[in-house]
């Protein structure tokens, strides 16, 4: 059975969907990646803060402990 040709004018509009299609789920790819980064920015900020804070109260607890000596 020979294959069935499209029409030209129809293989152009499937392409120009699909490139549409790709341009649209490229923009929603980049936005989700934009957000994430945000995120990451806080957690970062919220990780440094708690590592500030174990030093700042073990380094209380060395001086305590070398004020008692």
């Amino acid at each position: 059975m020979p294959k069935k040709k499209l029409p030209v004018n129809t293989a152009h509009q499937r392409i120009d969907d699909h490139e549409k299609l790709c341009r649209i789920m490229q923009n929603e790819t980049n936005r989700k990646i934009k957000e994430l980064k945000i995120q990451m920015c806080r957690l970062e900020k919220v990780v440094l803060g708690m590592i500030g804070m174990v030093v700042l109260g073990m380094g209380t607890i060395i001086i305590e402990l070398f004020g008692r000596i």
